[in-house]
């Protein structure tokens, strides 16, 4: 599978700028055991890079827009991530291989229970994860220094840009379906914010939790 990821980069490369990613995402990617965070029944497709099926309509991304995401961030060893959309845990995994620490966020109750279940078991102590809505962020653990957002919103939720802190960065997928754009959001230590497009994509909605409290 990472020898796949490097090709898909090396043709892409046009697109996405380098033709090669970090070392140490491609370490972590060998690292952290795909099979684990997709159903069983799915195993024996878990390191084809492709996405798979994971349940209630939502899937595991694609290895390479796996890896791709998370060189992206630029994840130091010192720094708190929040991750918005845990499905059942893999992107979780892949940000905790290389961060201080990871705050999670999955709406989805099912997976939630899931993705910590799974991370437990695996050993990552350094994954805090809730069922909430994860386009409000987490503020108590906030201000972060990388965000990951693994669903789309049609906007950058201003709720996620106020949670970033100044020099830190978002990478987040964002458009209308069918017209989605992978995004680099910096925010400078100024507190000005740059976006740019990196690759089209297309991801599952960022999904808004209408009523907070039953979360």
């Amino acid at each position: 599978m990472v020898a796949e990821i490097a090709q898909h980069v090396r043709l892409t490369a046009d697109r996405i700028g380098r033709e090669s990613l970090d070392s140490r995402v491609m370490e972590a990617i060998g690292r952290v055991p795909r099979h684990e965070f997709v159903p069983v029944e799915l195993r024996g497709f878990a390191y084809v890079n492709a996405p798979l099926p994971i349940g209630c309509g939502k899937t595991i991304s694609q290895p390479y827009i796996n890896a791709l995401m998370t060189d992206l961030l630029d994840v130091g060893p010192e720094h708190t991530v929040l991750e918005v959309g845990t499905g059942l845990g893999y992107q979780a995994a892949l940000l905790a291989e290389l961060a201080a620490r990871v705050c999670s966020v999955e709406i989805i109750a099912e997976f939630a229970s899931a993705a910590r279940a799974r991370l437990q078991a695996l050993g990552y102590g350094n994954i805090e994860l809730r069922h909430g809505d994860g386009s409000r962020g987490w503020a108590e653990h906030g201000p972060f220094d990388r965000i990951l957002v693994a669903a789309a919103p049609d906007l950058v939720p201003p709720l996620l840009l106020s949670q970033l802190k100044p020099g830190g960065r978002m990478v987040v997928p964002a458009g209308i379906e069918d017209a989605q754009e992978l995004m680099v959001v910096d925010k400078s230590a100024e507190g000005r914010v740059s976006m740019r497009p990196v690759l089209g994509v297309r991801f599952s909605p960022l999904h808004v939790d209408e009523d907070p409290a039953d979360l």
